[in-house]
């Protein structure tokens, strides 16, 4: 599979399918495939799926260099620029879904359409998170695994992990008028045991004016991407006129 030199990144990417083109973004700590197993094939059918594994995670090497989400927007637009491709479908989960907010604030004319699941816009709402809708133990010891199987580094996962939650919570989220100015259709994904609440959901939905909500019944964070409903609502929407 190939690699692209990138901001100073050996980045990783896959190809899948044909079609229009869909960029896949993952979630934090997660590989390719641990993230979005068959859904991959699933996508392909009917698009060309693009999955990419951004800084520090995976196949792609941590660098020196502050891991933060405007540089993993601009990571994903250099990979367009290196596929030649001026404009794409996105979708990005938990992490990915907050780099995908990123890049309809920064690059806004380079998403044609765009799904955030599991991801809220804001980074203030504090109060304790019930445990239940936490990623498990086993969770976590399979995105160890998941990584020493393939980076290049397996002993770097602690450091790497710490700066990629130090990212997460120093997030400083998108303020109203930000969504309230994405022109680009959006669709917001969650579980209904997620651990972004339905409410908060639904406020980025009344702010984003092109947008459109799906919850998942059954559903936690992690069990998102797991889902067998999330393709078809996925092609729904990408599908629309």
């Amino acid at each position: 599979m190939p690699y692209a030199e990138i901001n100073g990144l050996r980045l990783y990417y896959e190809e899948h399918g044909s079609g229009p083109p869909l960029v896949i973004l993952h979630g934090g700590l997660l590989t390719i495939e641990l993230c979005f197993g068959s859904m991959v094939l699933a996508l392909a059918a009917r698009h060309r799926v693009i999955a990419l594994e951004l800084q520090g995670h995976g196949r792609t090497a941590d660098i020196d260099r502050p891991m933060s989400f405007p540089h993993l927007a601009s990571d994903v637009i250099g990979l367009l620029d290196h596929m030649g491709l001026e404009q794409a479908d996105v979708f990005g989960f938990s992490l990915g879904g907050l780099t995908t907010y990123q890049l309809l604030i920064d690059h806004p004319t380079r998403v044609r359409r765009a799904v955030i699941a599991s991801a809220d816009h804001r980074n203030d709402r504090g109060g304790e998170i019930d445990p239940d809708r936490l990623p498990t133990a086993d969770d976590f010891a399979a995105m160890r695994d998941s990584y020493a199987a393939v980076a290049p580094d397996p002993g770097h996962f602690d450091v790497f992990a710490r700066r990629a939650s130090e990212m997460v919570r120093d997030c400083p989220g998108w303020s109203d008028e930000q969504l309230r100015g994405v022109e680009v259709p959006v669709l917001i994904v969650i579980g209904d045991t997620d651990f972004i609440l339905v409410p908060n959901a639904a406020e980025a939905v009344e702010l984003l004016p092109r947008s459109q909500l799906a919850v998942l019944p059954g559903t936690t964070h992690i069990g998102v991407t797991r889902s067998e409903l999330l393709v078809p609502i996925l092609e729904g929407f990408l599908n629309e006129p």
